[in-house]
């Protein structure tokens, strides 16, 4: 069970604030719901805890994802993220069909208007606060693991240009909260408008509104983390460690080269093509310097390195800078 806790210690942060925010919006906006009868207020209901229940589960994954390799299951829990997500976006689904169901029964059907409408636009107004603290924190964290180190006000904007590079928990914290944030400004504005014009249809319109930006959330990440559970290779850092390790004079060519995710971490698996003639003793110590400086690269946990000799057919096709002669092969590193 102490191990348990301490996993718990290393998971996503936003995706647990992110829990908790919803869990405490789920709460307030069903009882603005049960007093106001408010059909936007029940689609932002049926939203908020969708988001709780789903990021409260990726916490939970991502926290066993870090757990380490054991002898039967060697390759780790890397991918039990993903596999989470996939779960998790099972409840999304489910209350963005009940919540586009009740708004076009509504639009449809719509009611006189509801009461208490102070309470509806309070609520509301607590929630886009409270989605936008946890969507900015969530862009912070986003740029954090793409390498950026300015965040401030612009942080939002700033992280849609590195949203692919962010963990797999991370992101799906980042767009259920751009909705959540979405979906409360359009539940305001529709309440407004419907208090003053009469078209209280638009409640129900907006409830289908926000339950299709749900949908679409459930479709990217679905999407996502099928590909990670799968296993994706990550073409940005194979690029990266591969022209890395060409620039290493004693590397001829690259006959293979796969970083495949798996969740939040990167394995690397690569064939390099060197000089027959070195000695076996030489080659490891090139050996052990490739594989530290690829465990250096952020995200890579695993690197399975081995060599082959130049075949005289250039595999490797990405530009790399212009290689140093290796002339004596005492000159180790």
């Amino acid at each position: 069970m102490g191990d348990f806790f301490k996993l718990l210690k290393s998971g996503n942060k936003p995706s647990l604030v992110a829990a908790f925010v919803n869990l405490f919006l789920g709460i307030i906006k069903g009882a603005a719901y049960f007093f106001t009868g408010n059909v936007a207020m029940f689609a932002e209901m049926m939203h908020s805890l969708g988001d709780a229940a789903n990021q409260f589960f990726v916490f939970i994954g991502s926290a066993l994802s870090k757990k380490a390799p054991t002898k039967r299951f060697p390759n780790g829990f890397g991918r039990v993220v993903n596999l989470v997500c996939l779960g998790a976006v099972l409840i999304v689904a489910i209350l963005s069909y009940e919540t586009v169901k009740e708004g076009w029964h509504h639009f449809m059907h719509p009611a006189e208007q509801s009461g208490g409408i102070l309470i509806a636009l309070g609520v509301l107004f607590l929630g886009f606060v409270l989605e936008g603290f946890v969507l900015h924190k969530a862009a912070k964290e986003v740029l954090h693991e793409a390498g950026q180190t300015k965040t401030g006000l612009a942080a939002i904007p700033k992280s849609v240009a590195y949203l692919n590079r962010a963990k797999p928990a991370t992101k799906l914290v980042w767009m259920e909260d751009l909705v959540a944030t979405s979906g409360n400004i359009l539940a305001f504005l529709a309440i407004i408008i419907a208090y003053f014009t009469g078209f209280h249809a638009l409640e129900g319109l907006v409830s289908m509104i926000i339950g299709l930006m749900m949908f679409y959330v459930v479709g990217r990440v679905f999407l996502d983390n099928a590909r990670g559970a799968i296993g994706e290779n990550d073409e940005e850092m194979q690029v990266h460690i591969g022209n890395m390790v060409m620039e290493d004079p004693h590397i001829t060519d690259i006959r293979s080269l796969e970083v495949i995710k798996e969740g939040e971490f990167l394995h690397v698996d690569l064939v390099a093509e060197t000089d027959p003639n070195q000695s076996l003793a030489y080659l490891d110590d090139v050996r052990d310097h490739l594989i530290k400086l690829i465990m250096s690269q952020k995200g890579v946990t695993k690197v399975t390195l081995s060599f082959d000799e130049e075949d005289g057919i250039t595999e490797w096709k990405h530009p790399v800078k212009e290689k140093k002669i290796l002339i004596d092969e005492t000159n180790k590193r």
